[in-house]
């Protein structure tokens, strides 16, 4: 039950992607409303820690979930999908990954451009390994504002394919990340 089989995604995987949505989106209305703080706004030093900590924690998750994917892998795509759709959903969740590992590189350059490492909670540190001060922080601060909006507009067109599949195609591809345990005899819900 925990991992994936031919027809199923196992509940880690499915815990992994949902909780990982959950800190995405969260992740981003944090990172809009810290931006706009002013400097004797009471959350103006605690928001940017709580973003660090999240970020820190989200690259763990997407590390565990990148190697799970290795030692379960996800369940083969339904027989009706045309090879379009397949070769389009392939590339959809490598470009999802490739986004989310882009922004989480660019935030940490961010918080370690001067030299000093990431407290995650006071749990954990992670040390700062480049260091460039201002140009880093800024072009790494201009390149994580354009990969967080387009992380969240792709992933947005993700979850509509998802909605497109369950109300329009009628199949069972949400129900499979949802949880739910389909006899796939025939794959199509009808």
């Amino acid at each position: 039950m925990w991992r994936n089989s031919k027809q199923h995604f196992g509940r880690l995987s499915i815990m992994l992607h949902w909780l990982m949505a959950l800190a995405i989106y969260a992740m981003f209305a944090l990172g809009l409303w810290m931006v706009g703080l002013g400097y004797y706004d009471g959350w103006y030093h605690s928001a940017p820690e709580i973003h660090k900590g999240i970020g820190i924690l989200l690259f763990a998750t997407l590390m565990l979930r990148l190697a799970w994917r290795f030692i379960s892998p996800p369940p083969a795509p339904l027989s009706h999908y045309s090879p379009l759709i397949r070769r389009s959903a392939r590339a959809a969740h490598g470009l999802l990954y490739g986004l989310l590992l882009l922004l989480l590189i660019s935030g940490y350059l961010i918080s370690t451009a001067d030299g000093k490492p990431i407290s995650v909670f006071g749990w954990f540190e992670v040390p700062a390994v480049f260091s460039g001060a201002g140009e880093q922080a800024d072009l790494a601060g201009d390149l994580h504002l354009w990969l967080a909006w387009g992380l969240v507009l792709f992933s947005a067109l993700h979850a509509l394919a998802a909605l497109k599949h369950h109300f329009v195609d009628r199949d069972v591809t949400l129900k499979r990340m949802l949880g739910y345990r389909i006899p796939l005899t025939s794959e199509k819900e009808k």
